[in-house]
């Protein structure tokens, strides 16, 4: 008879593939998940990814968000440009970020030119240029508003919840 302990072969199998894929990450995506661009970039990486985890995608946007599993990286920092986290837990940010991810899913040809003394630099400035201006360009509100709204929401969501013990009571 088997023991309460015992798995099945099926749900071994399934743990299995998901601490693999899980471990397989090279690089943390830290991306807005309420920002369109952000979502059709992020969107094409996975669709190269294809399944393999070799990023591993984490929307900054979600209340659950928590910078120390992430670099450390707080939500204010990671909306005002993009971050990537490394294995080593090393955090990189703007173009850097996007050129690593495209190394690693196999398309760094798409960046290589940015690593070029002249082009890098004039690359630099234009993502910078342009994460000063992604909110409004998006039409979305300022980042202090964001800022302020999700801060809000967070303790809105937590106001009012109880925890239970052990015995099920508040």
């Amino acid at each position: 008879m088997p023991s309460s302990k015992t798995q099945s072969y099926k749900s071994v199998e399934v743990a299995q593939e998901f601490e693999s894929s899980s471990q397989s990450w090279q690089i943390k995506l830290l991306y807005d998940g309420e920002c369109p661009l952000c979502l059709r970039e992020v969107n094409f990486l996975k669709r190269r990814d294809a399944g393999r985890g070799l990023v591993e995608f984490v929307d900054i946007a979600d209340h659950d968000y928590e910078p120390e599993a992430h670099g450390g990286v707080d939500f204010e920092t990671a909306m005002g440009r993009i971050h990537g986290v490394l294995r080593d837990g090393t955090v990189i940010k703007n173009v850097e970020v996007f050129r690593r991810v495209y190394e690693i899913l196999g398309m760094g040809w798409v960046y290589a030119a940015t690593k070029w003394p002249i082009i890098g630099p004039i690359i630099d400035t234009l993502y910078g240029i342009w994460a000063d201006l992604r909110l409004a360009l998006t039409g979305r509100p300022d980042l202090a508003t964001i800022v302020a709204d999700r801060q809000k929401r967070i303790e809105g969501n937590t106001q009012g919840r109880c925890r239970l013990t052990n015995d099920d009571k508040c």
